[in-house]
């Protein structure tokens, strides 16, 4: 696994460090996800999808094929990304997701969010790096996945310049999708390319 970068922004005029996550870090990390859900997303926490913020030590901490990165800057943590050992199911994703994907194999991107103010510092391609950097490392992995919501703005741009489109719910539909679901989510689901 690669070992904390320092981005140096465009204008020269703040550094980052892009490490791996310990526990003094959850709380920090725990904001940007919550910031990010309510204020990107306008729903806010939804327990069902969300659980991972609360909990983030369960998640991202314990198990051993999973992590959770963060990038820094001044002591405060100004964006996250985190890898979990998650193959879709359906539902609620399609079911042409979920069979892409070998089960118990599959490397899933999680909570990919950086502060409004520190965007545009290359800090979401260096965790992204760091992610399948960190999962190249790992023998139990045949494939990467995630999925984002399409209303974020440049999110679909940005994945695609990882990865590859594999199921749009903006324009097919989740027949996956419980109907008494009423979120408002527009996903879009990619596959990545495994790095070795």
């Amino acid at each position: 696994m690669s070992t904390p970068a320092l981005i140096e922004d465009r204008r020269g005029a703040r550094d980052y460090s892009v490490r791996l996550a310990d526990g003094e870090d959850l709380d920090g990390a725990r904001s940007v996800m919550l910031d990010t859900v309510y204020r990107e997303f306008g729903h806010g926490y939804l327990p069902r999808f969300h659980s991972d913020i609360i909990d983030p030590e369960s998640y991202y901490l314990a198990p051993e094929d999973n992590a959770l990165f963060v990038a820094e800057h001044g002591g405060r943590i100004a964006a996250t990304a985190g890898v979990r050992s998650a193959t879709p199911a359906s539902p609620p994703h399609p079911t042409a997701v979920a069979e892409r994907f070998e089960e118990g194999r599959t490397a899933t991107l999680y909570r990919v969010y950086v502060l409004p103010e520190h965007r545009r510092q290359g800090l979401a391609t260096a965790l992204v790096r760091t992610c399948m950097d960190f999962i190249a490392s790992r023998d139990r992995y045949t494939g990467v996945y995630l999925h984002t919501d399409a209303r974020t703005p440049g999110a679909v741009e940005f994945w695609e310049r990882h990865g590859k489109v594999i199921f749009d719910e903006r324009i097919a539909v989740n027949e996956q999708r419980p109907e008494a679901l009423d979120e408002p989510f527009e996903t879009v689901h990619f596959a990545l390319d495994l790095p070795r």
